[in-house]
């Protein structure tokens, strides 16, 4: 579906509203419209209560995809997590938004100029007319004002409604089979499965760094092994070669220290072939490269609040865990592709790993904040052709003594 939201105020700060259209991506005919006054607010206070308004509407209709479109380059921007929320006023309701942002399997933030988001500004300016005293107050569903040539909301019975109340019964757990499913819908089962049947994926986070020593954000940056990370390398070897004597690859991140992580993996294994993949490396985490937890809140507590509590915000300049989230599949179908019933040793970072283990146990996104992974840590899944999956440990440690 697409959002389009917009609001106001008469005087920054003044009598304030905002409005909201939600369309079918296809048609672009209206399901529903939001509008309401909201007193005396900002124009930016007003923009981001649009944006909840229709994030909200949109949730209640079934969608799981959502573009937002604005003409307010800062929401967009902030919510992209491409600019710092300087303003203390806006961090709440940029919170609020990320929590609904998580209610969707993606949600992309799109700049529209003004002459393009004429339907929701129309509601906006209605909105603030109700709370300048000049119209009707409370919320609304109808624009009374449409600068554009006005479209129907839809009918009940129309195409563009049956197709957002598919929408909802599939978000609801309409099961889907197959390794590209949603792991929340996978089919569950006791029934019990073969191990020859699946393939299996040995999954080792690279050894030690001086960044992940001193608990740095480490994303792009090719950060080596230190001595000690070379140490735990070796281990990890020896513990890959008993838990998997036949092997059918190691597949790596091409950053240095998973190679070297991953080479004596391979050597131990008996030379197997050694590959890397673009999409195993670590999220790009921009702007906080290389700097403590500390450090990011001391400067960034905005953007940091707003990343901790959706996958779809990025850290600035960097990449949010929803698009890792898109490349860490599409890694994981080309594994059970090309080994279907082998077994295969995946070394990357923590957040593809934590990815992994998220969608094998079906959790929440709050698993990605709270699963701690070692260095060197070892964690095995067995993945079935139809979907099914069985975790058999996670942050294995006990060969690094």
């Amino acid at each position: 579906m697409v959002v389009e939201a917009d609001g106001g105020s008469r005087g920054n700060p003044g009598p304030a509203g905002y409005g909201a259209v939600v369309r079918d991506a296809t048609t672009g005919e209206v399901l529903t419209e939001r509008s309401e006054a909201i007193g005396t607010a900002t124009n930016n206070v007003a923009e981001y209560r649009g944006l909840i308004a229709g994030l909200t509407a949109a949730a209640e209709l079934g969608a799981t995809r959502v573009e937002a479109r604005m003409d307010s380059k800062l929401v967009v921007e902030q919510m992209s997590g491409r600019w710092q929320i300087k303003n203390p006023g806006l961090r709440p309701l940029a919170a609020e938004a990320a929590v609904l942002v998580r209610r969707f399997a993606a949600v992309t933030f799109t700049w529209i100029p003004r002459e393009r988001n004429r339907h929701a500004d129309a509601l906006a300016n209605a909105a603030m007319d109700a709370a300048a005293g000049r119209g009707p107050s409370g919320p609304t569903v109808t624009a009374p004002r449409i600068v554009e040539p006005p479209r129907e909301v839809a009918a009940p019975d129309s195409p563009a409604r049956a197709a957002a109340r598919d929408a909802a019964a599939r978000a609801a757990g309409k099961a889907t089979a197959g390794a590209g499913a949603d792991p929340a819908t996978a089919p569950a089962s006791w029934e019990p499965r073969g191990t020859s049947e699946a393939t299996r994926l040995i999954l080792v986070r690279h050894g030690q760094t001086e960044w992940t020593a001193q608990r740095r954000y480490s994303g792009r940056g090719d950060v080596p092994l230190s001595e000690r990370g070379r140490d735990q390398a070796r281990a990890t070897a020896a513990r890959v070669a008993a838990l998997a004597p036949t092997v059918a690859a190691v597949v790596s991140s091409p950053l240095s220290r998973c190679t070297a992580t991953a080479r004596p993996i391979a050597a131990a294994l008996g030379k197997v072939p050694l590959r890397t993949s673009d999409d195993l490396v670590e999220c790009d985490f921009g702007a906080w490269e290389g700097r403590t937890f500390a450090e990011v809140r001391e400067e960034w507590p905005g953007e940091l609040d707003a990343w901790l509590a959706s996958t779809a915000v990025a850290p600035p300049d960097g990449e949010s865990f929803a698009d890792v989230t898109v490349r860490v599949r599409r890694a994981l179908d080309g594994l059970l592709a090309a080994y279907p019933g082998e077994t295969v040793v995946v070394v990357s970072h923590v957040s593809p790993i934590k990815i992994l283990l998220r969608d094998a146990l079906a959790a929440g996104d709050a698993f990605l904040h709270r699963l701690y992974l070692d260095p060197a840590g070892v964690s095995v899944l067995d993945v079935w052709a139809d979907g099914g999956v069985a975790v058999r440990s996670v942050n294995d440690t006990a060969h690094l003594g």
